[in-house]
């Protein structure tokens, strides 16, 4: 919980506060004067009197009791400060803005450890170390600039790193965003980002609380808890973005598998965030785009009407919302020509609706209302209107501006002319207070991820039943590593998914003895070696005892096999589920097409564990391949049910099994009747 000290204090110190502006510590005491604080605010600097006009003690042991301490001091001196306060002066919220810790050595480390239990101690929050401070409407306790006009109805801005904050702050106010709360964690060592996602969920008022969340994360450090709070939150009527950057490298590290090859750290934070619900970014831009897009009404459909005076642009979005999953819907009939007649000649009320470069604000207004009242194939309007610099624009931005008060249909404005008409939009901006989205490929690629990403998964799925103590009898038995061919069948057994019948042996005399009993055709392939098709370890389509005799012979000669398998010839469309286990996310599970869809095209898609039956079929329609799955030219469809069901047995066998590291079902056959396991590998951590 984080303690109301540090929320709304009644008192702030500033621990190495300065009359240098320059510095941090003079920095933030500035900022903290100049913001709408009306409590007591007192300094500490042995060097100084009086700073900024504040009086300035010497030593923290002379303050009175205070709130809220920030301290801007050498990381050697602030545990020792810290304690004082803590034990002293009654101070329950904390903001270290000094560097010098755990990001540095270990010895930095240990000193940001005995500070946190030193708060906790005592009940308090800390808010960094090394971070550029926090700031809502009670207060600014944060050094940097600049700091936004900070109102009720502004979004929740969480982010781990402090230049970054500055920067998307700075983006986002230039386009008109407004802020409610800006929080910079630092090095998380008590509070981070999902700490904080909690305390907006648990403190979460449907009358008072921001509706947009934005983050900024480095780390996932709590998926589990980052996952209960952001679908708490979409319930609760909030919407959510974030980047996480620093995947790229995760997908360099080896694997023994397929699954574990593909499921690295970013594919489990995709996996994450689709699952919670949250609208992932990959930079400044399109983040601060997107919860721009989250500060006005929710766009209920994919239907989109492009308003403009401006051909190019027009075009330019409408490419973009189509190539994204969008509609830019014809429109046509009676009440279209009654709007065409209302307008210039020339003008194309087709969509994009095209008033030309002359077009009034009057006609603007008939566009609008035509969009909101008569034409029931739209959801949303954006509208393109800049200046070629002729003449000024404010009668246009004002009906638009009062347009967007009135229409129940969002409107997104999309006002290009930064500088021919700077003024205009400066006041729109400021005065009107309303989101400008300057480029218009920008704001499109954003809607689409908006409208794009799926509602948050249930936390608690159906599950289908599997045989828990069986499951457990095998693990519980069974060695580190890779799992032998009989354990493995009684895994699948137990969990309920359907696999070959298969025979291992280790003579030329049983291989003729299984050939007999399963009959052909069959399939031959060597048992030990981990990628059987990469040393010529599998053989289809045996039809004749002299082929298993010479097969046999030929494969209990390569390396690494000690027995060779045999079953009959199954016959389908090749899928893959797999699963795997990354650290502090759990498992996730993999699937798709198998065969070259996972060699070569990676066409998989990811799901954190529990994958209920609803969740697999609705990944599954966003496979590339998925027309293959239908029945491409004729060819037999995969069940999706089974298929889906599979996927759910999958994931309930991890949950019940923790300690499989990596799984492969590749491939499976799938028919319209069946889902076969012809191949499977399971590995073991204990």
């Amino acid at each position: 919980m984080i303690n109301s000290k540090l929320l709304n204090p009644k008192s702030v110190v500033v621990i190495g506060a300065s009359n240098d502006v320059h510095k941090p510590g003079g920095k933030v005491l500035k900022n903290l004067l100049d913001s709408s604080f009306t409590g007591n605010v007192y300094a500490v600097n042995p060097k100084e009197t009086n700073v900024q006009g504040v009086v300035c003690h010497a030593k923290v042991e002379d303050l009175p009791q205070v709130d809220c301490a920030i301290l801007a001091i050498a990381a050697k001196f602030c545990l020792s400060t810290v304690k004082v306060l803590s034990h002293q002066k009654s101070t329950g919220g904390f903001i270290i803005l000094s560097a010098g810790f755990s990001e540095e050595n270990e010895e930095g480390a240990q000193l940001e450890k005995q500070i946190v239990e030193t708060i906790n101690s005592v009940g308090g929050t800390l808010i960094g170390p090394n971070c550029t401070g926090f700031l809502n409407r009670n207060y600014t306790g944060n050094f940097a600039t600049p700091v936004p006009p900070l109102q009720p109805t502004g979004i929740d801005f969480v982010s781990g790193s402090g230049a970054t904050a500055v920067f998307i702050t700075e983006y986002g106010m230039n386009n008109g965003l407004t802020f409610n709360s800006i929080w910079t964690v630092g090095n998380s060592a008590q509070t981070g980002i999902e700490d904080v996602l909690e305390h907006l969920d648990d403190t979460f008022d449907p009358k008072t609380s921001s509706r947009v969340i934005m983050l900024y994360m480095e780390n996932v450090r709590k998926p589990q808890k980052l996952l209960k709070h952001a679908v708490s939150l979409y319930y609760k009527g909030a919407r959510l973005a974030a980047i996480k950057s620093g995947g790229s490298a995760a997908g360099s590290r080896a694997a023994s598998s397929h699954t574990g090859a593909l499921a690295t750290n970013d594919v489990a934070v995709d996996a994450l965030f689709r699952k919670a619900g949250i609208v992932r970014c990959h930079n400044r831009e399109e983040l601060t785009t997107v919860c721009s897009i989250f500060m006005h009404p929710e766009v209920k459909g994919k239907n989109i009407a492009i308003i403009t005076h401006a051909g190019g642009p027009a075009v330019m979005l409408t490419d973009t919302l189509s190539n994204n999953g969008l509609e830019v819907p014809h429109l046509e009939g009676e009440k279209a020509e009654v709007l065409l007649a209302k307008l210039y000649a020339g003008s194309s009320v087709a969509n994009p609706i095209d008033f030309l470069a002359t077009g009034t604000a009057e006609q603007l207004g008939f566009i609008i209302d035509a969009c909101e009242n008569d034409f029931y194939n739209i959801d949303a309007m954006a509208v393109i209107f800049g200046s070629p610099g002729l003449f000024p624009n404010w009668d246009v931005y004002e009906l638009l501006h009062h347009k967007m008060k009135t229409c129940k249909k969002p409107i997104f404005p999309i006002l290009p002319s930064i500088q021919n008409v700077k003024e205009e939009i400066a006041d729109f901006i400021e005065n009107k207070h309303r989101i400008n989205f300057p480029e218009e490929c920008v704001f499109g690629n954003a809607l689409a991820k908006v409208v794009n990403t799926p509602k948050p998964q249930p936390l608690h799925p159906e599950k289908p039943k599997v045989n828990e103590v069986a499951i457990r009898q095998v693990i519980n038995n069974c060695e580190n590593g890779y799992l032998r061919l009989d354990e493995i069948s009684a895994l699948l057994d137990a969990a309920g998914i359907t696999r070959k019948q298969e025979i291992e042996v280790t003579t030329v005399g049983a291989a003729l003895e299984a050939a007999q009993q399963l009959g052909f055709p069959l399939v031959m392939k060597v048992v030990g070696p981990i990628h059987k098709s990469d040393v010529g370890g599998v053989v289809l389509n045996v039809k004749d005892e002299e082929t298993v005799i010479k097969e046999f012979e030929r494969l209990s000669k390569i390396p690494d096999t000690y027995a060779v398998e045999i079953c009959s010839m199954y016959f389908g469309t090749e899928i893959f589920v797999g699963a795997s286990k990354e650290e502090k996310f759990g498992h996730q599970i993999l699937f798709g097409l198998g065969g070259i869809f996972i060699e070569v095209l990676k066409d998989v898609k990811a799901a954190l564990v529990p994958v209920g039956k609803q969740e697999a079929l609705e990944l599954m329609k966003l496979l590339r391949g998925y027309r293959i799955l239908k029945g491409f030219r004729k060819q037999e469809p995969v069940n999706e049910e089974l298929f889906a069901d599979t996927i759910s047995r999958v994931s309930a066998l991890v949950e019940v099994a923790p300690e499989i590291a990596e799984m492969d079902l590749n491939p499976l056959l799938g028919t319209s009747k069946s889902i076969t396991a012809v191949d499977a590998r399971i590995r073991v951590e204990k």
